[in-house]
């Protein structure tokens, strides 16, 4: 494994829609935005060490991932979105409760509240660092490891598709009432450009119910 942490990671501009199909090199790919925590994941056999957006170790406070990651039969680096689920939706104030425990209370509200950490992208293997190659290739590579059962639970493989009708339907406000808060938008020709804004993001869209009454005088 070439990298080692911390590794700043590559963001999204907000915008309000999804660009046209050519905005970006080699055509649109499409993910879900999980509502979680940004981190990135180095493991491998008997290591494991998980960062924050900010490059902030935040391993101890998410005890079973690390563990997961420490019995990865190789070593991988992995992108991807730190979540919990609590009353049928993803909880975005459930899993700030897990960020701030350490030590014994970390490992109780593992086992209160489990963590998962939704996978997006890989950026290093046993073969070296992916970083150069497109995202295409990235994500043939992750689904590839997940096909295998490597990583399996707690690690979820994120729902990607090139179809923009599906991407429109993540969109729907029924899916941010389940936690999924919008869209990330990936050049299918892209490389991965730690630190730089080169992705798009579209929030999930809001709806909001009023009345209005007229008065006429």
């Amino acid at each position: 494994m070439a990298l080692t942490p911390p590794i700043t990671p590559m963001l999204a501009e907000a915008r309000p829609v999804l660009p046209r199909d050519v905005a970006m090199p080699g055509g649109l790919a499409f993910q879900q935005k999980p509502d979680g925590y940004r981190a990135l994941l180095f493991a491998g056999p008997d290591r494991a060490y998980l960062q924050s957006r900010n490059g902030a170790d935040v391993t101890g406070s998410f005890p079973v991932i690390a563990s997961a990651g420490r019995a990865l039969p190789g070593p991988l680096v992995l992108d991807g979105e730190l979540v919990v689920a609590h009353d049928g939706r993803l909880h975005f104030g459930e899993l700030q409760r897990r960020a701030r425990r350490r030590s014994a209370g970390a490992r109780q509200a593992a086992r209160e509240r489990p963590a998962s950490l939704i996978v997006f992208d890989v950026l290093d293997t046993a073969d070296g660092s992916l970083l150069d190659r497109p995202y295409r290739e990235r994500r043939a590579a992750l689904e590839a490891l997940f096909a295998n059962g490597v990583p399996a639970a707690p690690f979820v493989l994120c729902p990607a598709t090139t179809d923009r009708a599906t991407a429109e339907d993540w969109l729907d406000p029924a899916w941010g009432a389940a936690g999924i808060e919008g869209v990330v938008v990936k050049g299918l020709a892209q490389r991965y450009e730690p630190g730089r804004r080169g992705w798009i993001k579209v929030r999930t869209r809001a709806t909001t119910e009023a009345v209005v009454e007229r008065v006429i005088t």
